[in-house]
């Protein structure tokens, strides 16, 4: 026996499809009055007064078919597919909207895995990813030189100049086909800036620089000079020429900017006028001996001796109060017969020197892009920030963190940072970046430097050129 419901009455019927014991009937008995939706194990409820039981065996492509093109037209099909299609609707309807949500997902999971130029999709409005972790080719400078060129604050036009030549370092660096071509543009450019503004670069020398400053710009300018030979050996396509007219060229370039930045390009807090301060660049030379009474052997060479040297140039451009610190401490011979001591990653002084010897300088980072340094502030690196002096470059110098805040320096403690790569994030920066006063950099004795062990002596300290841009307190 089965009941066969009329068309209108499963307006609003839902279901499951659950096989009752062993019937082949379909059962339909009235319940109540109220409508009601349950969903249980072997019926469905109806929204109306019914149950229905159900059963899968009316699921045939002929009823689906029914369900599909006969929607409309319920009269076309038997009571008995009218009351199945009444029922199945719902299931078939919840079915299509996850079959959608599901392919909806399969195409953004597609398109974030391979990216696929959209259709008038237009992204200017997007802002520049300025992000160093995102950006693994991120031109940091690699070696002290190059952040110590980058550092002066010369003349506009001389820094166009410097960063035209720049990035020749960088195209050098590629393998194979080098882009040649482009190497020529960045000096003729560079060559136009320097002949178009000479006035401009001139007039940015002190008057007893002048004639000094002339005769580098000369150097640089002249039909035989650095960037015509710069030029002569691109068009040779020689990169060991072209590396070494590059360096020779860069240097004539920075001893210029010298010149023009006599002293420092802004004032220092109030609150630190009466620290020492260095108002430009300085030379620290380090003498240091094996503890163990070893000797040091030359990378490229030569005889063994027992003590090296290592010269360390200090920037007061960027660090003024923290490179006047420490050049007043070589000055007073505070790190003459010091001990050093080793860790994978850097080279420490003694930390048993008297706290009272120095001052308690702030940190002293100056940010990329800046006029002048912050103090007492640590950079994100994370958001993009950079320092003008970074701490990944091998043999960069810095003071260590004070015992008691790492808002503050420590008075006399410094470290050699041995940069590795290996222990840096991505862009190739060292997780500490940002992190520390930096404030020089190894120019001379890098080859050393891997040498030193824990126990090492420092024999003597001497500041041996910038002696007349160090500014002392005066004396109460």
């Amino acid at each position: 026996m089965k009941i066969i419901l009329p068309a209108k009455t499963c307006n609003n019927l839902a279901m499951t499809t659950v096989p009752l014991s062993s019937s082949s009937y379909y059962f339909s008995s009235i319940i109540s009055h109220k409508p009601s939706f349950n969903v249980s194990r072997r019926y469905c409820s109806l929204t109306t007064r019914s149950f229905i039981l159900c059963k899968p065996k009316l699921f045939q492509p002929k009823l689906v078919s029914c369900i599909l093109s006969k929607l409309h037209h319920p009269t076309e099909c038997s009571d008995q597919q009218k009351t199945v299609t009444k029922l199945c609707m719902p299931v078939l309807q919840r079915g299509i909207m996850r079959l959608g949500a599901a392919v909806s997902a399969i195409v953004v999971i597609i398109q974030i895995i391979s990216p696929v130029p959209l259709s008038r999709w237009d992204a200017s409005f997007l802002p520049p990813a300025n992000a160093v972790l995102y950006s693994p080719d991120t031109k940091v400078p690699r070696t002290g030189e190059l952040a110590l060129r980058k550092a002066i604050p010369a003349n506009t036009n001389m820094k166009s100049i410097q960063n035209s030549l720049e990035e020749l370092s960088y195209l050098l660096r590629i393998p194979q086909r080098k882009p040649y071509g482009t190497m020529e543009g960045n000096v003729k450019k560079a060559l136009k800036i320097a002949v178009d503004e000479k006035e401009s670069i001139l007039a940015s020398l002190p008057a007893d620089q002048k004639e000094k400053g002339l005769a580098l710009y000369a150097s640089l300018t002249d039909e035989k000079g650095e960037f015509q030979t710069l030029l002569r050996y691109i068009k040779d396509k020689d990169p060991d020429r072209v590396s070494v007219a590059l360096a020779s060229s860069l240097d004539s370039i920075a001893q210029l900017e010298l010149l023009q930045a006599p002293g420092l390009s802004f004032l220092l807090p109030a609150q630190y006028s009466n620290y020492p301060r260095l108002t430009g660049r300085a030379v620290v030379e380090f003498v240091v001996e094996k503890g163990d009474g070893s000797m040091f052997t030359p990378q490229s060479g030569g005889v063994p001796r027992k003590a090296a040297t290592i010269q360390v140039v200090l920037d007061g451009y960027s660090a003024p109060l923290t490179t006047g610190n420490f050049a007043k401490l070589v000055i007073d011979g505070a790190y003459d017969g010091m001990k050093l001591k080793c860790t994978d990653q850097a080279i420490l002084s003694d930390s048993g020197i008297d706290k009272s010897i120095g001052y308690s300088v702030p940190l002293e980072i100056m940010p990329s892009g800046q006029f002048e340094p912050l103090y007492k502030t640590t950079l994100s690196i994370q958001d993009g920030e950079l320092p003008v002096l970074p701490l990944s470059v091998y043999g960069a110098v810095a003071m260590a963190h004070d015992d008691v805040s790492e808002e503050y320096s420590s008075p006399n403690q410094f470290f050699f940072y041995l940069y590795d790569k290996s222990y840096s994030g991505l862009g190739g920066l060292s997780f500490d970046e940002g992190q520390f006063s930096v404030f020089g950099y190894t120019t001379t004795g890098r080859d050393v430097l891997p040498q030193i062990k824990t126990g090492d002596v420092v024999r003597s300290a001497k500041l041996v050129e910038g002696q007349d841009n160090l500014v002392l307190p005066a004396e109460k």
